[in-house]
């Protein structure tokens, strides 16, 4: 019943058909098919047993068994067209809805209109229809085509037109506190759509006391932080399995409030790094006892509050911080605060100073200050040899190679083809092909890389990419800027190299 006042949804327009789609006599065919193989093998059974009963001897019974062989071969030689028929028409769910939280739900798209989405998902073994609000989605990929339905940037912040960055966002944000908090709680109450679906893969030699400091040495069979380092992280296959281990560690230790809190705070690092779901992220660290403050302050930042971020940083770099608030400032267009602090860093004599370097030319590459962020990657490379800035000098040879291609990148000038190059991350080169056609890049890919501890950065990357058909302005995934940091680089070098 339609309440007054309530307007009436519009109806869903279905989707063109795909190929596969509508082949009910296929279905039917394949149907009959099936039948026809279980009537077959039933009388191979009975003409056996009829066979065995009415011989005598050995000779007899081998007879039937060459017989039942024989009969069982025939019957699966017809079976092989019926094999061929259930490979074509079994369903490819291969369409995704990307949400603003950075959650990816793959299925089948049925149909969309102004309000949502309907989607078949797999939930165990039944296909079910969802629906999910558009003002919720950030994109689509339908048969591998990805459509952007909310180009905002993150933390509520416009992008250019004109693919320019926009060195000062503002102050703002979108959502008030009390807007971000609804969020968050209602985000914690209501665990994944896939986790119920999720199995529990672990080792049987896992420890699941969970020693906050490990016995012995290195084992990733044994230790669960290293498990998780090891397996889980690098490993996009098995991410959800890890939140289904920290569920099950936080049902286990429900009474031992440390091993609980842990448990929760290592969710929030995964819901964070992996998946970038910062409602679920910012959950869970708000119920630890020890959830990462930066990271925290960077939810609400992109969940669409920049004061609630400025609330936890601005007191931190009173007193004691992290580099990693450099590049926080940075991506929520403070670039001045950010190179503030990297001259803090630097004066007080840091062990981190070219690190705190590294971020602050990232700002300024960030904000479009391309010449000032040179001279801080010029920095870098003028340190002394210390035995532990070498990786810090590797990324600002690599970064002072490629941004100077960032000014003149214009992909309408490039001509339609496939383009690849390389630069440094953590652990070797990574690739990255782009695809350009009618002078836009379709696809940016990561498709060759050593990298471990690579988050999400190899689908959040290129996918700022696409939607900014530009390099510049595009701010390195948290937490695994190196390897974000390589694909920016590559992807500047493969355009240049085009041209």
């Amino acid at each position: 019943m339609k309440m007054k006042g309530e307007m009436q949804s519009p109806t869903p327009i279905p989707l063109p058909p795909r190929e596969g789609l509508g082949k009910g006599r296929r279905t039917e065919s394949a149907g009959r098919k099936v039948q026809d193989w279980r009537t077959e093998s039933a009388k191979c059974k009975m003409q056996s047993a009829k066979c065995k009963s009415q011989s005598e001897g050995m000779s007899g019974s081998a007879f039937c068994i060459l017989h039942f062989a024989l009969c069982t071969l025939h019957s699966a030689f017809r079976a092989l067209p019926l094999l061929l028929t259930l490979l074509l028409l079994s369903p490819a769910f291969a369409d995704t809805i990307e949400s603003k939280s950075g959650t990816i739900i793959e299925g089948k798209i049925i149909s969309r209109d102004e309000k949502q989405i309907v989607m078949e998902v797999k939930v165990g073994n039944n296909t079910v229809q969802r629906k999910y609000g558009i003002n919720l989605i950030k994109a689509i990929t339908i048969d591998g085509n990805r459509e952007v339905l909310d180009n905002s940037d993150k933390g509520g912040v416009k992008p250019n037109p004109g693919g320019n960055p926009n060195p000062n966002p503002g102050a703002g944000g979108t959502r008030t506190k009390a807007e971000i908090d609804k969020i968050i709680a209602a985000a914690g109450a209501a665990p994944p759509d896939w986790l119920a679906e999720t199995q529990l893969n672990l080792p049987k030699t896992l420890d699941l006391s969970w020693p906050e400091k490990p016995q012995g040495g290195w084992d990733n069979q044994k230790n669960i932080g290293q498990f998780i380092w090891d397996v889980i992280n690098p490993n996009q296959n098995r991410w959800r399995e890890g939140i289904k281990l920290m569920y099950h560690m936080m049902e286990m230790h429900k009474d031992d409030r440390e091993i609980k809190s842990r448990a929760m705070a290592t969710m929030g690092s995964m819901y964070h790094h992996l998946f970038q779901d910062y409602a679920r992220a910012a959950y869970w660290w708000r119920e630890s006892d020890n959830g990462d403050a930066i990271g925290l302050a960077e939810c609400y930042f992109k969940l669409g509050n920049k004061a609630m971020a400025l609330e936890i940083l601005n007191p931190m770099v009173r007193r004691a911080f992290r580099v990693s608030a450099i590049k926080l400032y940075a991506d929520m267009g403070d670039t001045d605060m950010a190179l503030k602090l990297t001259e803090s860093t630097i004066k007080a004599g840091s062990n981190a100073a070219d690190e705190a370097m590294m971020y602050a030319g990232d700002a300024c590459r960030l904000a479009g200050r391309t010449k000032q962020a040179q001279d801080f990657y010029q920095k870098i490379l003028a340190l002394p040899d210390d035995g532990n800035n070498k990786r810090s000098k590797d990324r600002a040879r690599n970064s002072m190679d490629a941004i100077k291609y960032f000014d003149t990148f214009d992909v309408t000038k490039v001509p339609d083809g496939t383009y690849k190059s390389s630069s440094l991350g953590y652990e070797a080169q990574v690739e990255v092909t782009v695809v350009v056609a009618g002078g836009k890049m379709t696809s940016v890919k990561v498709t060759n890389h050593r990298e471990k501890q690579y988050y999400n950065s190899i689908n959040d990357t290129p996918a700022q990419i696409i939607a900014k058909q530009t390099v510049k302005g595009v701010d390195a995934t948290s937490r695994a800027t190196i390897t974000s940091e390589a694909i920016i680089n590559a992807t500047a070098k493969a355009i240049a190299g085009a041209k």
